[in-house]
């Protein structure tokens, strides 16, 4: 795989920081959100995605690279975007299995930016660091391993892409293609702050952020994949936004001030008006994670 010839140079330098652990033993954390009618929805889709990711990067030779990857990839607490991706899809049409590529590649991006954050933390010896990932290997082996991980997701696309007849699925996966590039490259990170929230909730801990990014990101890839509109990938991408700003206040990472409740509501009020112009039994279950992540 392009994404892991990073073995070539690591393979005989690799040493982990603590004695190894059975495959089995690594194991996604199962659920962020509340208890709630609609949780299920959300929860079926992780676990389509889990299921998708474990097949596609099974802990084989060589273990050193394949296990520290495998690791690293289902450690990090679940995120919204890569589920908002598939509920997107759904949401204009599309069927959750037209999405489940996409959805896995947000999920990878994720993953990298959280192996950055903890990394990042941990020299700063934080003492409550933003990411609650494990430290199951040398910062060396998650440094390189989650760099190898982003590129990884732009294979699981590019594979997805097996079928050289069907015109409209290549373009919409390069269309996937571009839009995460975009969250992960120089753009995201630009606009992965807004004046709002910077002024509101506290610039030092949004400025640089592509976190948010990657929530309209995975909207719009969902959209996307399920043939949306460009309209409709434009309102679900802002939507998508919009859940971001929410979760990132309510996980305790945007700041500590009055406002942030006030905030919250004013978002959630925002992105569901996105929704407005959809077919109402279609964005059901997606409207719903705002009120999931609220209650």
């Amino acid at each position: 795989m392009a994404g892991l010839h990073l073995h070539l140079h690591l393979q005989t330098n690799l040493s982990r920081s603590s004695s190894p652990r059975p495959p089995s033993a690594y194991q996604p954390t199962t659920t962020l959100l509340n208890p709630t009618r609609n949780a299920p929805y959300w929860d079926s889709i992780y676990s389509d995605i889990h299921t998708h990711l474990k097949k596609s990067i099974p802990i084989r030779e060589p273990v050193t690279v394949y296990e520290p990857m495998h690791h690293l990839t289902f450690a990090p607490p679940i995120a919204t975007a890569s589920a908002l991706c598939v509920a997107a899809c759904e949401a204009v049409g599309g069927h959750r299995d037209d999405a489940i590529v996409a959805a896995s590649a947000i999920h990878l991006m994720h993953a990298t930016i959280h192996t950055h954050d903890n990394l990042l933390l941990s020299a700063k010896k934080i003492s409550e660091p933003v990411s609650e990932i494990s430290r199951k290997f040398t910062p060396g082996i998650e440094l390189m391993t989650g760099d190898g991980i982003l590129p990884f997701g732009f294979e699981l696309l590019a594979g997805a892409d097996d079928n050289e007849n069907d015109n409209d699925n290549s373009e919409k996966i390069l269309k996937v293609v571009i839009e995460i590039s975009r969250a992960m490259g120089a753009q995201g990170m630009i606009n992965g702050g807004d004046d709002e929230t910077t002024d509101e909730v506290g610039s030092d801990q949004w400025r640089g952020q592509p976190t948010r990014q990657l929530h309209g990101c995975g909207a719009a890839c969902g959209a996307i994949m399920g043939s949306g509109s460009t309209e409709e990938i434009e309102q679900l991408r802002r939507f998508g936004v919009f859940v971001g700003k929410i979760q990132r206040v309510l996980s305790g990472k945007g700041g500590s001030g009055g406002g942030e409740m006030g905030l919250v509501e004013k978002w959630r009020g925002l992105a569901l008006k996105e929704l407005e112009c959809f077919d109402s039994k279609r964005v059901e279950q997606i409207s719903s994670i705002v009120n999931v992540l609220c209650d």
